[in-house]
């Protein structure tokens, strides 16, 4: 056998190609042409400032005793009448009276305000299946035990039925549901609610009349 078949293995190396090279691991040291780091494209520097501002945000509750027979909310920003109509009459109500009730808080600006109002996805909001309180009959209900306990089960609200104008959508806080019961139905009740964002489009004035000056 001539030398020049005879061959050592350990000195014979393959020209490494493009595809191959972008396989290979790359060094703790590696910069590319660019000066780019493999040990920061994970961002630790962004992460650490993010868990820093974590940490500096305060711990501020979802739901506010206001102080003045409302609560507010910091999450959906809306404020609520703490107490429901059952507090004010002891009895339920049709969804004309409860339509009536808030008009009538409106016209004396309960706590300050005359925007007060009775919207289905406010009243959905306000549910929350691992929270508990007690209504007039001492029924489970699932409203924050921040509200006055003893008030109705359910609440009426603006929507009313397409094409079926004799109904109108109730929640009810005990399981969760809407129904679209009939207006006449005298055993609902209402709570008041209103939006605590600001319209970008209304001027200082216009702010300013909505709060009560006495």
């Amino acid at each position: 056998m001539s030398e020049e078949e005879v061959k050592d293995p350990s000195k014979e190396k393959e020209p490494i190609g493009e595809e191959a090279k972008k396989t290979l691991p790359l060094d703790d040291d590696f910069e590319d042409e660019e000066g780019f780091d493999a040990d920061e494209w994970i961002g630790d520097d962004d992460l650490e400032e993010i868990e820093e501002e974590a940490e500096e945000a305060p711990d501020v509750p979802q739901l506010v005793d206001n102080g003045n027979e409302t609560i507010s909310d910091s999450i959906t920003n809306l404020m609520w009448k703490k107490s429901d109509s059952f507090a004010d009459f002891g009895w339920g109500i049709n969804w004309f009276e409860s339509n009536d009730y808030i008009e009538e808080l409106n016209e004396k600006k309960f706590a300050g305000y005359d925007d007060w109002l009775a919207g289905f996805d406010e009243a959905k909001s306000l549910f929350v299946f691992a929270v508990s309180n007690r209504d007039k009959d001492g029924a489970e209900v699932h409203i924050d035990p921040l509200f006055a306990s003893g008030g109705g089960h359910n609440t009426w609200t603006y929507e009313e039925k397409p094409d079926y104008q004799q109904y109108a959508m109730n929640f009810s806080y005990v399981t969760g549901n809407e129904i679209w019961e009939h207006k006449d139905n005298e055993f609902c009740h209402v709570r008041a609610v209103r939006d605590e964002r600001k319209e970008s489009w209304e001027p200082e004035w216009r702010t300013e009349t909505k709060k009560f000056d006495g």
